[in-house]
């Protein structure tokens, strides 16, 4: 795997702030207070993870949909398949309460990790992905986990 280029690295990592300010406002209550009071209770707390954490779910489907345009015929028509499965686990499985949401946006980014995978090794992503996403999804998950289980 290759260096990350500096830009994706670092657009990416700032895509985490939700998921780790959503960790951080659960377990700090002077956090939380503050940021409810200054930017509306649906940004702190499970709350932000959650909407946020579908909104990253279903942009990856459109990044996975533009991998598959790079091929052809039924390879094809499986990325496109492929593709759209993150939006459709966000928009059917983050329902049911904080905590059933929480676990499924959980498993949702672990599937989605084994979806950047096979694009991987269909040679459709740039030669640096999979190390972006262990990492991104490794914060992710970890973010998830603490508002979660801790």
């Amino acid at each position: 795997m290759m260096r990350i280029p500096f830009s994706p690295l670092i657009l990416g990592l700032a895509g985490l702030i939700p998921f780790i300010w959503g960790a951080a406002t659960t377990h700090l209550p002077d956090l939380q207070a503050w940021g409810a009071a200054e930017l509306g209770p649906r940004f702190v707390g499970p709350y932000v993870q959650l909407f946020y954490g579908s909104v990253i779910l279903s942009f990856m489907s459109g990044v996975l949909w533009g991998f598959a345009t790079k091929t052809s015929g039924a390879q094809a028509a499986l990325g496109y398949v492929l593709s759209v499965l993150p939006a459709l686990w966000a928009f059917f499985m983050t329902g049911g309460g904080p905590e059933v949401a929480a676990q499924n946006l959980i498993y949702g980014f672990a599937g989605l990790l084994l979806l950047d995978y096979v694009f991987f090794l269909w040679e459709l992503t740039p030669p640096w992905w999979m190390r972006l996403r262990l990492l991104l999804t490794a914060i992710v998950l970890l973010s998830l986990s603490a508002g979660l289980y801790l």
